[in-house]
């Protein structure tokens, strides 16, 4: 029986019932076909074959505290003996809210959902209702969530993006309306002349700006000095919006999220991810005088599941392992993705590989490319993306699970032993890669 045989046939049997197998798009695919697990503690998942993996994958991120944190799992079970679901306000609702109020620079009022997508179409709604202007601003790379009017240019081919000032604007799936491309600008990630430029043509009907504060989903790319505080001059110049897309960086760059980390305080936040350890839950955070709107209906905001018991528990829970921890905690997670970065970038220099690693170290991008650095959408392009697909399935082999688009998540339940044996298997991964490429090279000569 194959290692990964009890998976392969879930999957053939999930493919007569499910569209794909799958249910989510970002699951297709992989090496060597979906896999299907059965429990995770800490740092590690395990699958329906009996694999046990070393897990850089975190669920795409969610997992700051490893998986089945103790403290998460007694706070959703005690709260679910309670209720699953009001449709109406409870007290740990409340004691969320003012918890992420207290450490959110930007939160004076949120509002609760379910996921980063529909608070992400909140903040653009909020935006609008609240200047009666139509277009935004998003950056070429960016993911803002997969609803029609945002899931454009977040990962085109150089030919359709078009010129590197003024990107082509590309729908990113069949099936999308044409129409949302008459409501955004975009543009490239971390050049604040173009955005400038595109202000001066079109400032006075720009309602804002959303952006990641880093560019996680294509890259790991931090901002520029200067680039985020550039876009908050240019928003409050123009009387528009400042968004930022923190569904990723919140809670896991720091309890306050990447805005405090950088000291440029938006008009609104989305949140969501690391807050609640894999429940679904996300909040929409804003400045009292923004979200006066959606506080006295003028700007409709809705949801059965919004705020519902055991994700808001989760929420509670998470945020508190967090807090707790404080400083020492998050400069650990950091220190171990540096410590990860470090090794990675001798582990290829020692097998004789170009790479390219970027990001914070709480999260860090991987990708086998010539270039020194990565400063926006169209540098990631350069990467050997095929290469990386042929090292995460070596990795995997070899029981270190990652993302196929190379980016590394660091969880509280890592310790440097785990990071060790990751370094350590990727210079095998990468000699082993190193002299099957010298082989092919050398028969190709004969």
């Amino acid at each position: 029986m194959g290692k990964y045989e009890k998976s392969r046939q879930l999957y053939e049997r999930a493919c007569g019932s499910m569209a794909g197998g799958v249910s989510s798009h970002f699951r297709m695919g992989g090496t060597p076909h979906p896999l299907f697990f059965t429990h995770g503690k800490g740092a590690r998942i395990y699958d329906v074959d009996g694999n046990e993996y070393l897990d850089f994958t975190l669920s795409q991120g969610p997992m700051i505290l490893g998986h089945s944190h103790p403290e998460v799992i007694r706070r959703v079970n005690e709260e679910m003996n309670r209720g699953q679901l009001f449709a109406g306000q409870h007290m740990l609702e409340l004691e969320l809210a003012e918890t992420v109020q207290r450490l959110i620079p930007c939160a004076e009022l949120i509002r609760f959902s379910n996921s980063g997508s529909e608070s992400v179409q909140a903040a653009l709604r909020l935006a609008r209702g609240y200047t009666g202007r139509k277009l935004y601003v998003k950056f070429e790379g960016q993911y803002h969530g997969w609803f029609d009017n945002v899931l454009v240019s977040q990962h085109p081919s150089l030919d359709a993006a078009g010129k590197n000032d003024l990107p082509t604007k590309v729908l990113e799936t069949q099936g999308q309306a044409a129409s949302v491309l008459d409501e955004m600008i975009v543009l490239p990630w971390n050049d604040l002349e173009a955005v400038k430029r595109a202000f001066e043509q079109w400032g006075s009907d720009i309602a804002a700006i959303i952006t990641e504060p880093i560019m996680c989903n294509n890259g790991c790319i931090e901002p520029l000095p200067g680039f985020l505080e550039g876009l908050r001059e240019i928003c409050d110049k123009n009387n528009s919006l400042l968004i930022f897309d923190e569904i990723i960086t919140g809670f896991r760059m720091g309890l306050g999220g990447a805005q405090k980390v950088y000291g440029v305080i938006p008009d609104v936040a989305t949140f969501g991810k690391a807050m609640a350890s894999g429940f679904p839950v996300s909040f929409l955070a804003g400045k009292r005088s923004v979200m006066k709107v959606v506080a006295d209906g003028t700007v409709m905001h809705a949801g059965t599941y919004n705020s519902n018991n055991p994700s808001i528990a989760a929420g509670v829970a998470t945020i508190g392992v967090l807090e707790a921890g404080g400083e020492e905690l998050y400069d650990r997670i950091r220190s171990l993705g540096i410590r990860l970065q470090e090794g990675i970038r001798r582990a290829a220099a020692e097998s004789g590989h170009n790479i390219v690693l970027s990001g914070p170290g709480q999260m860090t991008f991987v990708g086998f490319s010539d270039s020194e650095k990565l400063e926006n959408y169209r540098d990631t392009l350069e990467c050997d993306f095929q290469k990386y697909g042929v090292f995460t399935k070596e990795m995997l082999d070899r029981g270190i699970r990652l993302i196929g688009r190379g980016i590394w998540y660091i969880s509280t339940a890592h310790t440097e032993e785990d990071i060790d044996r990751a370094i350590e298997t990727a210079f095998e991964v990468m000699s082993t890669m190193k002299q099957k490429d010298l082989a092919v090279s050398g028969s190709a000569q004969v």
